[in-house]
């Protein structure tokens, strides 16, 4: 113990001091290039970051005066290649080292934001994310496919949502990496899986994972996946990072989300607005066909009296032509009637002169045989038939007392 004595003795914040004195001594104006990651914005207004190449990455903070000062401001993001003059510091709560930026210039694009610009820009050319191919999301959708990781709160606040919103939802969980180079395989696989799937075939599928940097989430760049989600055969929705966060998946899919709680969201309705809007069309509906029958009901009122004026009128109107025609035909009716008279009269005349009766008048008689016809020749008789003679007035019976002069 008594050789302690030759060394220096601090406590941790004399020595995070001590650290903080030297290193800002020593580096107190500097330049450092490198690429930004996970631009941070806060709501004091500074920005936080990582800046990073090839070998390392350290802290970086830029207080929101020297910020409002950067001509480059707006191009300082993530993937962003910067030179950043600086100095360097220690953040005692911490113990972290970090540089303390007081303005920043480009310096290029950085390799991963440079890949997937490149990617981006291939995928665009073979319409790959127009427009006009994105599907719209069922609007009740009854089976919903989660394709996220198992651990964390993402799946948990997503299923709360959901349940929340349309208890009677269906959600299946498709467990995946959602971070690294073994990630992309593993999403295509739920994809794949959803899309394929004969026992419970998903109406939507959501691709999500909760924020990170532009590393983190770069595994939603990768091209296979990309492709996956739009040759998905099941709408898709991409709920990856953050409203800020923009990956290729999420130009593939059919609809993006800011996050994941966002996507739960967009899928499915709210069931007690649903049912109160259904509600309150069904009364709107109710009231309309009332009013509707009322109408109608009235319509026909009218009609009816219309017609029935119609019919009054016409009748009327007939009454008043017959009246008009009634002098006409009774003249043509005693018109009619004389000229059938004086038919009926020359028939007549014609008849009696042809009659047979006609000539009794003049003295001659008509003899029946047994049979009661007439009889036209004397040999049609024979001794003993009674034979009738019919004069003008009256007529008398006999029989033949002999025949053909015999």
């Amino acid at each position: 113990m008594a050789e302690e004595s030759k060394y220096p003795h601090f406590t941790v914040t004399s020595l995070t001091a001590a650290v903080k004195g030297a290193l800002e001594r020593g580096w107190s104006r500097i330049i450092v290039e490198g690429e930004i990651s996970g631009w941070r914005p806060a709501a004091s207004g500074h920005r936080y970051f990582t800046l990073k190449d090839e070998g390392a990455q350290i802290a970086a903070v830029m207080f929101a005066s020297a910020f409002q000062r950067c001509a480059v401001r707006d191009e300082l993001k993530d993937g962003a290649k910067v030179a950043l003059y600086c100095s360097l510091t220690v953040y005692p709560p911490r113990g972290n080292y970090q540089l303390n930026v007081l303005s920043a210039r480009l310096a290029g694009v950085g390799e991963l934001m440079q890949r997937y610009l490149a990617l981006k820009a291939k995928l665009e050319q073979e319409g790959l994310f127009d427009p006009a191919k994105k599907r719209p999301l069922p609007f009740l959708p009854r089976r919903i496919g989660l394709v996220t990781s198992e651990a964390g709160a993402v799946v948990h606040d997503m299923c709360t949502v959901l349940t929340r919103r349309f208890p009677a939802l269906e959600i299946r969980l498709f467990p995946c990496l959602v971070q690294g180079a073994d990630a992309p395989p593993r999403i295509v696989a739920g994809i794949e899986y959803f899309n394929s799937c004969p026992d419970w075939r998903a109406d939507l599928v959501i691709v999500a994972r909760g924020g990170g940097s532009f590393e983190d989430l770069f595994c939603f760049n990768d091209e296979s996946l990309v492709r996956a989600v739009a040759a998905s055969k099941i709408p898709v929705v991409s709920a990856v990072g953050h409203e800020t966060d923009f990956t290729l998946c999420d130009f593939a899919a059919d609809k993006r989300a800011g996050t994941p709680s966002i996507a739960a969201e967009i899928a499915v309705p709210v069931m007690a607005e649903l049912l109160d809007r259904v509600s309150s069309l069904g009364a709107k509906l109710a009231h309309a066909l009332q009013g509707r029958g009322d109408v109608t009901a009235q319509r026909l009122d009218h009609l009816g009296d219309s017609l029935a004026a119609a019919l009054a009128a016409a009748l009327a109107k007939a009454e008043r032509r017959l009246e008009r025609a009634m002098p006409r035909l009774d003249a043509a009716k005693s018109l009619a009637l004389q000229s059938a008279a004086a038919r009926l009269e020359k028939a007549q005349a014609k008849l009696e002169a042809y009659s047979p009766y006609g000539v009794l008048e003049r003295g001659y008689a008509i003899v029946t045989g047994p049979d009661g016809a007439a009889v036209r020749d004397a040999a049609a008789l024979r001794e003993g038939d009674e034979i009738t003679a019919r004069f003008a007035r009256g007529e008398v019976r006999g029989k033949v007392l002999g025949a053909n002069g015999t």
